[in-house]
């Protein structure tokens, strides 16, 4: 039976790529199945509360993988985004992360993260899902990302907001349109467009 088990284990970490003790008991796991099989080396405690393979590939953003895990709910944003879109030269020291207005905000020592709370459209439009170790990570489109650094710019800096809409449209990772668009959504238009119309 624990065999079996142990197994079940296995078998979930290697189609989810990262499991949380809550997806155990989903599956009416106990979670000491998944300590046995780290104290057997079969695992590796990657986070509180999250497992992975030995020999998982550990990308360059393996800490949004962890984070997707931690909270579901969470989106990527700011220059955390821009950091994933390989645009413009920011190199943030934490991972902001956009959570539903009115949400708990989640308890997390590592990786650093800042929470940052959206609601309605602000927070439900331009998200994308991709996939990182196995692990579906939200993260907003750049030309969302862009609208949310201008809305965002006491906390992120008015240069890296100016550099992400420079970026942006120079590399064509999303159209003046696309950025109007988001523009509008998160309230930062009128800001934004003379900014918009020298770089045109």
């Amino acid at each position: 039976m624990n065999r079996s088990r142990e197994q079940a284990v296995l078998e979930l970490v290697r189609r989810m790529g990262t499991i949380r003790i809550k997806d155990l008991l989903d599956k009416r796991i106990h979670p000491e199945f998944a300590r046995r099989l780290v104290q057997k080396g079969l695992l590796i405690r990657s986070a509180r509360g999250l497992y992975t393979l030995p020999d998982a590939e550990i990308t360059e953003h393996h800490d949004l993988a962890v984070i997707a895990k931690r909270v579901p709910k969470g989106v990527i944003c700011l220059t955390s985004a821009l950091r994933f879109h390989n645009i413009g030269t920011q190199l943030p020291r934490k991972i902001w992360v956009a959570i539903p207005r009115g949400s708990a905000t989640p308890r997390i020592s590592h990786p650093p993260v800042s929470f940052i709370r959206f609601s309605g459209a602000a927070y439900s439009e331009g998200i994308q899902e991709h996939k990182i170790e196995g692990v579906s990570v939200k993260v907003y489109n750049p030309a969302k990302t862009v609208a949310d650094c201008f809305r965002f710019r006491n906390r992120i800096g008015l240069e890296a907001a100016l550099e992400a809409a420079r970026e942006c449209l120079r590399e064509r990772k999303a159209t003046s349109d696309e950025v109007h668009h988001y523009a509008v959504i998160c309230r930062v238009w009128n800001i934004m467009k003379p900014y918009l119309e020298a770089l045109a």
